[in-house]
Parts: C-alpha cells; sequence; structure tokens
C-alpha cells in the first residue's frame, strides 16, 4: 500500500492506495489483473487512537465525499469518534475506474457484461476487507453504509462479518426480494412523492405537462447535442426523493420558456439545468439494476429483464406512451428507475447500451446476501429507516431487519433518502446512540 499525508483543516489525511484482485475469487494472473483502489483516512487532532469507521458511498458508481472542511456535517460527527474512512469503491473516483473507454478493448459486449459483474456489492466488501487489513494490521472497523452502501453492509455481514466491530445503516435495508418486487413498491411510493409535490406546488402539474407534450413534437436539445425527450425529461423526477433537492425542483420549472421568432422554446438556461439533473455516471446507469440481481440464493437463476421498464406500464401515471395533456391520467415524474430507452438517448451510456441489454439477460449471478449468515450474525447493527423513502421501500427494510440477528431500527418520517446529509450529523448522532445503548 502506499500513503502520503497532509493535514486539512487541522484534520491529518492519509490518502492511501492498494491493488487489489480484479476478481477475489479467483488467482491472480493474465487474465485476472490487479486493480486499484483509493481511500482517504481523516483523523482529527488528537484522534490517532480512535478506532476506524469505514464510510460506504450510495449508488452504484459513485465516489466517496470530497469536502472541503471535514469538520462539518455527518463526517464532523463521526471524527468525534473514529478516524474516518472514505473508500472510493472499485470503479470509481481515484480507484480504477470504470466505464465504456475501460471496456472497449474486451472483444464483445458477453465480455464487458462479466467484466461489470465483478464491480457489484460482493468484490467491494472483499476490496473492504483487503483495505481494513492494511489500515487497522487487522483490527475490526465499524461501517456506515447510506443507500447501496446498505446494500454493501448487507453483503459484508453476509461474508465477512469477522471484520465488523458494527455497522450504521441510512436508508440502505435492501429488500431480499426480485428486484419486481422492490419496484413495484418504489414506483408506488414515486407516485405518492409526485402527488405530495404537486399538493404543494399545484401548478407545476401543467407546466410539466406542457414541457412533456412540447418534447412530444419539437426537438430540443441538450448542451450534450441530443434530443430530449419526453421520458428523459421526465427523470427530472429522482430530485423528489432527496429531502436537499426536492425544492429546487420547483425553482428549475419557475421559467422554462422563452420565445424565439414568435415560437415558445425552452430556454438555453432550462436546458443546460435539465442537463445537469438528468446526467449520471455510466456505472450508475449499467449497474441500477444489475446490483438487485440474484440477491440471495433463493434467487439464483432468474433475471431482471428491464424490470423497470416493464413494470413503468403497471403503474397509473408512468406509461411511456402516454399523452401528457390528458388530465383524466396522471403523468408522473420518474425516480430512480432505469429505462432502456435512456441507453440510446444519453451520449454517456449509449456505448454501454448493449452491455446494459447483456445484464438484463443475465441469471449466473452470485449471490450477494446470504440470509442464513444474516440470522447467525453477532455484529451489533442500527439502522435509520426512513418512513417515505422513495427509492428503498421501508416495508422491505423492516423485512430485511427482522432477518438480521438483532438488529435495531429507527423508522423515522423527519428525513427523506438524503438524511445522512441533509440532518448535519443529526442522524449518524441518534444511530450512534442507539448503538452504544
Amino acid at each position: 500500500m502506499r500513503t502520503t499525508t497532509y493535514t486539512q483543516h487541522s484534520c491529518t489525511v492519509h490518502e492511501h492506495r492498494l491493488d487489489v484482485p480484479l476478481d477475489h475469487a479467483r488467482p491472480l494472473g493474465p487474465d485476472n489483473p490487479t486493480i486499484g483502489l483509493f481511500a482517504r483516512e481523516i483523523v482529527r487532532p488528537g484522534g490517532e487512537q480512535l478506532p476506524h469507521l469505514l464510510f460506504l458511498q450510495g449508488g452504484p458508481g459513485g465516489k466517496s465525499p470530497r469536502q472541503g472542511d471535514f469538520r462539518d456535517g455527518w463526517i464532523g460527527r463521526a471524527l468525534e469518534d473514529y478516524r474516518v474512512v472514505l473508500m472510493d469503491q472499485r470503479g470509481t473516483g481515484q480507484s480504477t475506474r470504470m466505464d465504456a473507454q475501460a471496456l472497449a478493448d474486451l472483444p464483445d459486449d458477453r465480455a464487458r457484461a462479466d467484466r461489470l459483474m465483478l464491480f457489484r456489492q460482493d468484490q467491494i466488501v472483499r476490496d473492504a476487507e483487503a483495505l481494513r487489513h492494511h489500515i487497522t494490521g487487522g483490527a475490526t472497523w465499524t461501517t456506515l453504509g447510506q443507500s447501496f452502501g446498505g446494500f454493501i453492509t448487507l453483503s459484508y455481514l453476509s461474508l465477512a462479518p469477522e471484520g465488523l466491530e458494527a455497522s450504521l445503516i441510512t436508508g440502505g435495508l435492501p429488500g431480499l426480494v426480485h428486484v419486481d418486487d422492490i419496484y413495484r413498491q418504489t414506483f408506488a411510493a414515486t407516485a405518492a412523492r409526485n402527488r405530495a409535490y404537486l399538493a404543494r406546488h399545484p401548478g407545476d402539474e401543467q407546466t410539466i405537462r406542457e414541457i412533456a407534450a412540447h418534447l412530444h413534437g419539437t426537438e430540443e436539445l441538450l448542451p450534450t447535442g441530443e434530443r430530449l425527450s419526453p421520458e428523459r425529461f421526465r427523470m427530472i423526477g429522482m430530485g423528489l426523493g432527496m429531502q436537499t433537492r426536492t425544492d429546487l425542483l420547483h425553482f428549475l420549472l419557475e421559467g422554462p420558456w422563452t420565445h424565439v421568432r414568435g415560437e415558445r422554446r425552452l430556454s438555453s438556461e432550462f436546458l443546460d439545468e435539465v442537463a445537469a439533473e438528468v446526467a449520471m455516471a455510466p456505472m450508475y446507469g449499467v449497474l441500477q439494476e444489475a446490483i438487485y440481481a440474484g440477491a440471495t440464493p433463493d434467487l439464483a437463476g432468474t433475471a431482471t429483464a428491464w424490470s423497470a421498464d416493464r413494470l413503468a406500464e403497471e403503474t397509473p401515471g408512468f406509461a411511456k406512451g402516454a399523452d401528457p395533456l390528458d388530465t383524466s391520467e396522471p403523468y408522473h415524474l420518474t425516480g430512480e428507475h432505469m429505462m432502456r430507452r435512456v441507453f440510446d438517448e444519453d451520449p454517456g451510456l449509449a456505448p454501454l447500451a448493449g452491455v446494459a441489454d447483456a445484464l438484463a439477460e443475465r441469471s449466473d449471478w452470485p449471490a450477494v446476501y446470504l440470509p442464513e449468515a444474516l440470522a447467525a450474525v453477532e455484529t451489533p447493527v442500527v439502522a435509520a429507516v426512513y418512513y417515505d423513502d422513495m427509492f428503498v421501500p421501508r416495508d422491505l427494510s423492516l423485512d430485511t431487519a427482522a432477518a438480521v440477528r438483532g438488529a435495531r431500527v429507527w423508522v423515522t418520517n423527519e428525513y427523506q433518502h438524503d438524511g445522512l446529509r441533509a440532518s448535519s450529523g443529526k442522524v449518524l448522532g441518534r444511530l450512534l446512540d442507539m448503538l452504544h445503548d
């Protein structure tokens, strides 16, 4: 491991770089090389003897937080009790990146899908274990998993509980069921969030419908050059599930129009803002459904088969071909639902369309959660479950918590999915109090 150290706002920062196998289940060799893993360890003044806390970032495809002053927010609260380790999960940040360029040297989409299968929860757990041995000398550490980071935590508890002192989870207790059962609930939750938003801003419904209808018949281009479709526009609804972004959605919609030679068009400012809202990391897009595939041994042999795309037709308000001006039916913004057509429309995802199709068809997924191991785990587990979580269904989270031995849950309606960040340390403080109670 290679480590560099510096001081930032009185905190000592160690930047660790470590080589790990691409596939931890196989011997190293020409077809199983090493990849780079990066982690940033933050130590407050006087905190050199504190235990370690590993933060597992949401995603998939999200790098660890970059924060100007680590003494702020939830990281500042964590530094009171821990040395905080911010790991860039494989494929993200300063770890070896995974995108269309990184896959270009592989011969076909099947081979690329094989590679991407190695970027799910189980391999991230093995990376974390390799990092733990180098940073702590083998001592256990505590994990804090946000959203997808909670999914990784359940995999950690299944595959390597011996490395864990305790685990904290925020908005990330995954359902141990097929992705169809998850998305039926997230579509319903997204519909509810649409209704709640429009109850606060009723005038925005007409704006949303008019923009979507306009996009059906008029070519409007995003700054990246592609045409904005009604379905891609509806993806701005992702912000409905975030405490820190719901209000910003209203500001986005407050003035979308301009006139060009007497014709009503979407303004360049609005198109710029929409582009920023719907942009996504390639790994997020291509792995969004894959993280749910074959989750447990009982689900072996099942495929995701473009679950979100199929189930959109089941829930009123989400049908892809709906007429936005037909007010007899709801017309909802969408959430964390990857529709197949976005891979034809987003220039960042288009090179991965064939890979995404191959992943959607696969049924040979290794299980990332082991219910028998979870039922026997001795690691203390505490979790925040958000009552109206749009992305991780409350009922399924509670079912999972009941399947984890000794897990304790705080159910709250004070926060949305981003409560860890939005609460400035209050959510983390509550979980630490539960852990030590």
